[in-house]
């Protein structure tokens, strides 16, 4: 990506795999939670991860999905000084992209455009709800 090549499904594999491997070890381990960030952009990609859910009767997994305009992240990366994703690669990563859809119960979907503060604020409120929800 730092050269401006968009990564494919197969060099994405191993990556969130060890992800999800990580995650369930820090649960392991002793864990209350675990937060693991990254950009899945496919159904596929979010169903590796699910499988750590599927797996363990213990482990409870949830995706925050950053909704935003194409617009608005080329506008952002745009103002970002000396990062790797160039502004080129913010369609790239939008025709990659399958939004989640109403069978993904798992998902959290939040809005971006606000504020930083709001959307951690609203995030925060969202992650919150659906853990009360789940002890419950």
């Amino acid at each position: 990506m730092a050269n401006g090549v968009p990564l494919t499904d197969d060099d994405r594999w191993d990556w969130l795999e060890t992800l999800r491997n990580k995650a369930v070890e820090e649960l392991e381990s002793g864990a209350e939670g675990c937060v693991v960030t990254c950009s899945c952009l496919k159904r596929r990609y979010r169903d590796v991860i699910r499988i750590a859910g599927r797996e363990a009767d213990d482990v409870i997994v949830r995706f925050v999905y950053l909704r935003a305009s194409e617009e608005l992240l080329l506008k952002r990366v745009k103002a970002r000084k000396n990062h790797y994703m160039k502004d080129d690669m913010v369609h790239s990563q939008f025709t990659a992209l399958e939004e989640p859809d109403e069978s993904e119960m798992d998902v959290i979907s939040i809005d971006v455009s606000g504020s930083l503060a709001s959307v951690q604020n609203l995030t925060t409120e969202r992650v919150r709800g659906c853990m009360e929800e789940e002890r419950q």
